[in-house]
């Protein structure tokens, strides 16, 4: 059977029809600059450059890489970045509030059967005894800065276990990485494709789920400046509808595996031009096919986990109590699921 991507299937289609009648896109030549992590639960973004879904929608799209969310909301707000996928942060709720950034969707998920985003112990503090979340009373959590979701997760599964637990910024995801390696740090959380290779390598240890403490968590949005998802409303749809595209090839491909056994190791050569692309392809298979956790159809936004996570950063005094969801996010450009 030949599985064809969305993009080759509208070829064929079109095909069939005088090419004279095929009107130019309406925003041929737009240039976007798009933000982005080196994660596979960035693909989305990477699969509709790669495949052409943003060229369709006339956007000539560039890539800008972050090492954290929060830089991530800065450059949108000041207009370096045009569209970006991360975590919701207290940077971006500020920015929001300010009006200079707007959520308008979804991207990656924790969903039941899939498996998701680990939280990780170092070889000392597991061989000294942390071998599960309920035993991380006293212990060192590895975050990029305060109100990270690195924080919000450690500070979720802290409360349910009943344990406090020390919050290290490190800025960095690598710096982080680092420390948990050597030990300076006791713990984390992380996307498995990150969580599984350091396991895999011996680096450290893997004792638990994070699905377990929050489920159906909206992990990443789609986000944009306040001006943006207000003003430019047809570019931001052209945006939304090519990003989608890419999702649900990804998720064909590598989550729901409906593609077949060419169409997943066509996307994992796709995704590894961007993700592990320093290590050979044999050692980065592994670990990408590791980070297909699903990334919502259609940009979808989950908004109970997006009102859970509000609600986080006012209990911890991070974000005013006026600040609501509609501060936040402009969700007439997606389905919203509660």
């Amino acid at each position: 059977m030949t599985n064809l991507t969305r993009r080759q299937s509208l070829a064929l289609l079109g095909a069939a029809a005088a090419a004279p009648m095929i009107p130019a896109p309406a925003f041929a030549g737009t240039r976007l600059k798009v933000g982005a992590l080196r994660f596979t639960s960035h693909a989305a973004s990477f699969v509709a450059f790669e495949r052409g879904y943003f060229a369709d929608e006339g956007l000539d799209v560039e890539f800008e890489f972050f090492q954290a969310a929060q830089p991530m909301a800065v450059a949108i707000a000041s207009g370096d970045v045009d569209y970006a996928v991360t975590a919701i942060s207290g940077g971006l709720i500020s920015l929001a509030e300010k009006g200079a950034a707007k959520v308008i969707g979804g991207a990656l998920s924790e969903e039941e059967g899939i498996d998701g985003q680990k939280i990780l112990a170092s070889v000392a503090a597991f061989d000294a005894g942390l071998t599960s979340p309920a035993m991380l009373d006293g212990k060192s959590y590895g975050i990029t800065q305060p109100g990270s979701s690195f924080h919000y997760m450690g500070s979720k599964i802290a409360a349910k276990e009943g344990v406090k637990v020390s919050f290290k910024p490190l800025n960095k995801v690598g710096a982080i990485i680092g420390a948990l390696k050597s030990g300076q740090i006791d713990a984390w959380s992380i996307v498995p494709h990150i969580a599984k290779g350091l396991a895999g390598a011996g680096k450290v240890k893997i004792i638990g789920n994070v699905s377990d403490y929050i489920p159906n968590y909206q992990v990443t949005t789609v986000f944009t400046s306040a001006n943006n998802a207000a003003n430019e409303r047809a570019k931001t749809e052209a945006f939304l509808r090519a990003f989608s595209m890419g999702a649900d090839d990804f998720n064909a491909a590598l989550v729901d595996k409906t593609a077949g056994d060419e169409a997943a190791t066509e996307m994992v050569n796709l995704i590894h031009k961007y993700v592990y692309a320093d290590k050979p392809i044999e050692k980065a298979e592994k670990s990408i096919r590791n980070g297909a956790m699903r990334i919502n159809a259609g940009a979808a936004l989950n908004k109970a986990s997006v009102m859970d996570q509000l609600d986080w950063f006012k209990s911890e005094g991070m974000i005013k109590d006026s600040v609501t969801y509609e501060t936040l996010v402009d969700d007439s450009y997606v389905k919203t699921i509660m």
